[in-house]
């Protein structure tokens, strides 16, 4: 496997098909890699490809995905301006009857995938780092971050790098009912809200 660090996007992405740094390829369709604006300031870091990212390839296109593009998009950032991807770059997954049920990643498996992240950051050099979810948050701020005590908060990651954790999207589409669902959008909006104030300088 050729060593990610220091290389471009496009051969960071081919360089990503092959590895097998963990097991989680055995079982997942493809790689995942990140997407997105190759100089952007903004990067988001999600937990690991969904059911729907593994089958097309791309991070963020199932139902988070487009809960995601939505409250960007209410703050002011389009999609296609920020880099988005994931600190796990295969699905890990459990049959259940004929559905593939998300397991969360390791400690192993986010480290395994570590390398990858680091190498896209170097390569976007982003002005801010948006973690998605404890996985992600974990993997960039350290085991000991808690999302929802220290989410919103500007703060430095392991990269070196300003960033901010908030939940992650499908969190909020398991919210148990429409006031549920309501109020978790609108935290997660005003997390994302201080990331475009960031960004843009103001």
């Amino acid at each position: 496997m050729e060593d990610p660090s220091g290389l471009p996007l496009p051969r960071l992405r081919a360089a990503a098909r092959g590895c097998r740094a963990c097991d989680l390829w055995q079982n997942a369709t493809q790689t995942v890699f990140g997407e997105g604006e190759p100089a952007a300031r903004l990067l988001l870091v999600g937990e690991q490809p969904g059911d729907h990212e593994d089958r097309e390839g791309r991070p963020f296109v199932g139902p988070s995905g487009a809960l995601l593009d939505r409250a960007l998009e209410e703050v002011g950032i389009a999609r296609p301006d920020a880099y988005v991807t994931n600190a796990v770059k295969h699905f890990k997954w459990v049959p259940r009857g004929k559905r593939r049920l998300h397991q969360k990643p390791n400690a192993a498996e986010i480290g395994a995938c570590a390398p990858w992240l680091e190498a896209e950051v170097a390569a976007v050099r982003p002005q801010l780092l948006v973690a998605l979810g404890a996985t992600a948050a974990q993997a960039l701020f350290g085991r000991s971050f808690r999302v929802l005590a220290q989410r919103g908060q500007m703060l430095s990651t392991v990269l070196g790098l300003p960033g901010l954790g908030t939940v992650h999207p499908s969190s909020i589409l398991r919210a148990p009912d429409e006031e549920a669902y309501r109020l978790a959008y609108q935290a997660f909006v005003k997390d994302l809200r201080v990331a475009a104030t960031v960004i843009s300088g103001g």
